[in-house]
């Protein structure tokens, strides 16, 4: 790689680290310690092929000739010796698969909770934010393709083990790691070692992801994350296939698979103008929603902003997310948002009894919180979510 090649990665790294609000060094970092902190080496470096650190992957199963199996997604990539998988993180090695990206993350930053979105997990808080390569979907749309569809070469990082990471988090009060920007999924093994040392320090470890996982690794992701928010990217088989090179259907069982452990689960749907917004499949999924996941899980339709291969699309229109709001709602589901515009009344918690304001937001920002221990104030009524 060339000297000019490389400095325009570091460049694109850099942009859309702080695009989505991730700190790649201290000159985008919102604070230089946090930083210092996390990083181990006198500066950030993209490793050449050879050098890329790799530790062994789980959830994958040997074949003749020295090629592999993936099991950790549901393209069950068949990986021949010295390939790696469509993520671009995973890699056989003599018929062994490791994973790239272990305790090597692109981007950190302190972000308020809401930033995820979680509205009914510890709002107000900040959320110590991370991001390594990699993505097992390619949607046309995605606002952080520089790092998500990216190799662990081609992007600069750090070593940040996740002890540390763990105590970084407690150092700044943070009481929530929230794995996040790029798909976690596709770095489920330090996914679960941050969770496992988050839970040792007292923290809860968030997931921000795709939902696009098989069953297996989901009951061992789930059995030590705090809470989950899936991005249901549309209802429509089409769209996955056409938008994402995916399918819907393994979302749908991640959804189910969740509701059924118990764990907490938000939802956001980025609505995207001419390709996911009709009524009829707004219908379609708050249907889905209640009557397989239940009327309380939150469900966020945010504003789509021209990005990566969309770019030839207008933002999404404020009466068309409001619209998607009104009919979820009439269809019986209790928490709906309007998100990615600031200061919109559909930003606010009501209480679904007596249609208090419980929480009230200026986009990322909690500026009134009226629940007692977890409760209206009004008519008393238990509002679901993880509030202390």
């Amino acid at each position: 790689m060339g000297g000019a090649d490389l400095e325009r990665r570091r460049l694109l790294a850099a942009l859309a680290a702080g695009g989505c609000g991730a700190c790649l060094g201290g000159a985008l970092s919102p604070t230089g310690a946090l930083a210092q902190d996390a990083r181990t080496g006198p500066s950030l470096e993209a490793p050449r092929s050879e050098d890329v650190p790799a530790r062994p992957a789980r959830w994958y199963r040997k074949l003749d000739g020295l090629r592999v199996e993936c099991g950790l997604c549901p393209r069950r990539c068949r990986v021949a010796d010295l390939e790696r998988g469509a993520c671009g993180v995973r890699e056989n090695r003599g018929g062994e698969y490791f994973t790239l990206v272990h305790s090597r993350p692109c981007s950190l930053h302190l972000d308020p909770i809401e930033k995820k979105p979680f509205y009914h997990v510890l709002p107000g808080t900040s959320a110590l934010s991370l991001a390594a390569v990699g993505c097992n979907l390619e949607c046309r749309f995605c606002q952080n393709w520089e790092i998500a569809q990216a190799r662990p070469e081609q992007v600069p990082g750090f070593d940040l083990p996740p002890d540390r990471l763990a105590a970084i988090a407690t150092r700044y009060g943070a009481p929530t790691i929230a794995c996040t920007y790029t798909e976690p999924v596709v770095w489920s093994e330090y996914v679960i070692d941050i969770a496992v040392a988050g839970r040792s320090a007292g923290l809860r470890t968030l997931l921000v992801s795709n939902g696009y996982l098989q069953e297996g690794p989901l009951d061992d992701l789930a059995a030590v994350l705090g809470a989950v928010k899936i991005d249901l990217k549309a209802f429509r088989d089409g769209f996955y296939r056409d938008q994402c090179r995916g399918e819907r259907q393994p979302v749908l069982d991640t959804l189910r698979r969740l509701r059924k452990k118990g764990m907490w689960t938000e939802i956001v749907v980025l609505v995207i103008p001419g390709l996911n917004d009709s009524e009829t499949e707004i219908h379609d999924l708050a249907r889905f929603v209640k009557g397989d996941l239940g009327a309380a899980v939150p469900v966020h339709f945010t504003r789509f902003h021209p990005a990566y291969r969309l770019r030839n699309l207008p933002p999404t229109p404020v009466p068309t997310l409001e619209r998607a709001r009104e009919i979820s709602m009439a269809e019986g589901l209790e928490f709906v948002y309007v998100g990615n515009v600031p200061g919109h009344p559909g930003d606010h918690t009501y209480c679904p009894g007596c249609k208090t304001v419980l929480i009230r937001r200026a986009g990322m920002t909690v500026l009134e919180n009226r629940l007692v221990s977890g409760r209206c104030p009004g008519c008393r009524r238990e509002i679901p979510g993880i509030w202390a």
